[in-house]
């Protein structure tokens, strides 16, 4: 059974509908990320009503200045929740957002946060990556870890994140017929740092791309990294999820 690391189902419609299509595909479990503090009842009502959902509440740098210190006693308590198993999404965005500075200054205090909860990081990183690796390893990230969502760098890139202690998010550009570099990085790098994720309803699979994502389409993202890998589709379930239950120290029954 599979594992999507990264999925927005608070911000997916039709969801029962959607996960039971993905169930009828092998997918058993689902890790759905934070964006705004606004958005945090949302995100634990969606988990707390479906089975095989775990949660990942944060502040996504694009919403870094939605951030107050004040906040922080109440991810807090929603990190000592038992369907909480992540802090995320956090991270950089060098393309859209607040001002570096706000950003830097949040993802420090997610970081933070994580160490104190021992929680592992969902990390969002776009045109900022040696701004992130340094600020990583200024703030020990690498004493929880965690995840580095929609991973689409270099392999020099990979094998420094992977130092730190993070998995690479393989999603669906993996799928698309350019995404050589990617392909490449999925080749090479160590089998135990790689897990899946679809980020649905947003960056879809080819030949879906321009459509809303859907979680079943986690299926051809597997397919794909069994190609490149040489595994057969048992294997990929297999190591992904195994993956996954290490990285976010998952319930054993979570993929089962």
């Amino acid at each position: 059974m599979l594992i999507d690391t990264h999925i927005h189902l608070d911000f997916l419609e039709h969801r029962p509908e959607a996960l039971a299509a993905a169930r009828a595909r092998g997918i058993a479990g689902w890790v759905v990320p934070g964006v705004a503090p606004a958005d945090w009842p949302r995100l634990m009502a969606t988990v707390a009503a479906t089975p095989g959902v775990w949660a990942a509440p944060g502040v996504h740098p694009q919403a870094a200045a939605l951030w107050r210190p004040e906040l922080a006693g109440e991810l807090r308590q929603l990190a000592a929740g038992p369907r909480t198993v992540a802090l995320g999404e956090v991270g950089l965005d060098g393309q859209s957002g607040p001002a570096a500075a706000v950003q830097e200054t949040v993802l420090r205090q997610m970081i933070g946060l994580a160490r104190e909860t021992g929680k592992p990081l969902l990390l969002h990183s776009r045109r900022a990556t040696g701004r992130l690796l340094n600020l990583l390893r200024r703030e020990r990230a690498d004493e929880v870890g965690g995840i580095a969502h929609a991973f689409s760098g270099s392999l020099e890139t990979a094998r420094q994140l992977i130092e730190l202690g993070f998995a690479l998010g393989i999603g669906g550009v993996v799928t698309f017929p350019d995404a050589r570099r990617l392909a490449e990085v999925v080749c090479h790098v160590p089998a135990e740092w790689l897990v899946l994720e679809t980020d649905a309803p947003d960056l879809p699979p080819h030949p879906h791309r321009g459509a809303e994502n859907r979680p079943e389409w986690l299926t051809l993202i597997a397919a794909r990294v069994a190609l490149l890998r040489g595994w057969t589709a048992d294997e990929t379930a297999r190591i992904t999820t195994a993956n996954a239950r290490r990285i976010l120290r998952l319930p054993a029954e979570a993929g089962a």
